[in-house]
């Protein structure tokens, strides 16, 4: 990738492909599972028919999709405004360590910056993730001090 450019846009439904398959890939290198695709296709379609539900972005570099992320939204009544947070991260192994991350990131960050109405930008990462976590951290993120707790029901 030397010496080409990050370019980082809105996600268009024509991505979605893309999104699945970077999401396929995610969870079966990460967790080790095997995704249901045509779910996981009906579920990535839904945030581009549901706006309320989030946002995709990717990256592309020499006109080709290499990376992805999704926001979705907390509302706080704490602070009467909306977290964002980023999920769903998937930057191709051929383009990572190479700043696509960054540049989504960049992204982000100045577009929930100049709406007024977002309070902040967080994200969850796996305790085993050493590198994210530094990169995240480079990036100006704090460490909670919440944990994260769940019930997951399967459908």
């Amino acid at each position: 990738m030397s010496g080409s450019k990050v370019a980082v846009r809105g996600a268009t439904l024509d991505d979605a492909i893309h999104i699945v398959r970077f999401q396929l890939s995610m969870a079966l290198e990460t967790e080790g599972k095997v995704l249901d695709e045509a779910l996981l296709g009906a579920g990535v379609r839904s945030v581009f028919d549901s706006p309320d539900r989030g946002f995709y972005i990717v990256a592309e570099v020499d006109g080709g999709v290499v990376g992805s992320l999704l926001i979705t939204y907390e509302w706080s009544d704490w602070r009467n405004s909306t977290f964002w947070w980023i999920q769903s991260v998937f930057v191709d192994a051929s383009h990572r360590r190479q700043g696509v991350y960054t540049a989504m990131h960049s992204h982000v960050i100045e577009r929930a910056q100049s709406r007024g109405d977002v309070c902040g930008v967080r994200l969850y990462v796996e305790r085993t993730n050493l590198i994210a976590q530094q990169t995240y951290r480079r990036l100006g993120m704090d460490q909670s001090h919440y944990d994260l707790y769940e019930i997951d029901f399967v459908l």
